[in-house]
């Protein structure tokens, strides 16, 4: 199987004003001729040659065509491919050549949201913004049928591609440091932005950027992996709280154990340690009460 794809050519015009002066000035010169010959002051054979030089020079200007700043020409004959003018202003080609113009300026596309599923196999919405543009000519017209609707279902199917391979959020299941969805924006993108590289290749698209501009759970599962990421900020909140309140405890025994201001057997000890606890990890206000026996009573 051949892999030959078509490369695009680069061809020279020539300078559309010059040609259009040198065509408008034979349409007049003829024009004149052919006057010339219907007032009698010049030979028959001179004014067929005038009306033959008048319609060079209308040929000559159907050959003008202008281009704006990154906009090309295709120039082809009886279906030959035969270059891409990336010229500016007012250019001039051969008038049987077809010319079909084309820019190469960037472009949006703006992906409508997919409904796709992670790694998990949890269904997401997943949409993202890709800028591109047209690298070579050749291939974006000859190589792919409709370039642009090429890049639009390529760009689809990427991005199902690549929710496939990532999960949405961290998890106990994943190994440490692996990267997801929510957590690696950015570079989930490169990832994206690569991917869509090689899949445009075949087009003569580049890619020059790529984001997610959308990411979430699909709404049949979004409220139930709510209540687990508010249950997963519940715990490692609570793991804080004790971790803190027992780093107070401790300080708070070594303190009085060093000023020596009471002493305290291990009953006493765990007694105090115990109400410290309830006082700093309880989430309501702690309510005093006052003793007025002792530990032993």
């Amino acid at each position: 199987m051949s892999t030959h794809t078509r490369q695009e050519i680069s061809v020279a015009s020539m300078n559309g004003y010059v040609a259009g002066a040198g065509g408008l000035l034979a349409v007049l010169a003829g024009a004149w001729l052919v006057r010339a010959g219907i007032m009698g002051t010049v030979t028959s054979g001179v004014a067929v040659a005038g009306i033959a030089l008048a319609v060079a020079g209308g040929f000559v200007c159907t050959g003008l065509y202008m281009l704006q700043p990154n906009e090309t020409a295709v120039l082809t004959l009886f279906g030959r491919y035969v270059g891409t003018d990336r010229g500016e202003g007012l250019r001039w080609a051969f008038p049987l050549y077809r010319k079909r113009k084309l820019t190469v300026r960037a472009r949006n596309l703006n992906m409508s949201t997919l409904k796709v599923n992670d790694k998990r196999g949890n269904p997401v919405e997943l949409a993202a913004a890709v800028v591109w543009r047209v690298r070579d000519t050749a291939q974006a017209l000859f190589e792919v049928d409709d370039f642009e609707r090429y890049v639009t279902v390529q760009a689809e199917a990427a991005l199902r591609h690549l929710a496939v391979q990532y999960a949405y959020d961290e998890g106990e299941d994943l190994a440490p440091g692996e990267m997801t969805l929510r957590g690696g924006a950015a570079e989930v993108g490169h990832a994206l932005s690569e991917e869509l590289t090689a899949r445009f290749e075949a087009a003569g698209v580049e890619t020059l950027d790529a984001k997610l501009t959308h990411l979430a759970y699909a709404p049949e599962i979004a409220q139930v992996m709510l209540r687990r990421q508010q249950a997963q900020a519940i715990i490692s909140a609570r793991a804080r709280i004790v971790h803190g309140a027992v780093t107070m405890v401790e300080d708070a025994l070594k303190g009085l154990a060093e000023r020596q201001i009471v002493e305290l057997d291990a009953e006493r000890k765990a007694a105090m340690v115990s109400n410290l606890l309830v006082v700093l990890c309880s989430d309501r206000d702690a309510q005093p009460v006052i003793n007025a026996g002792t530990l032993y009573n």
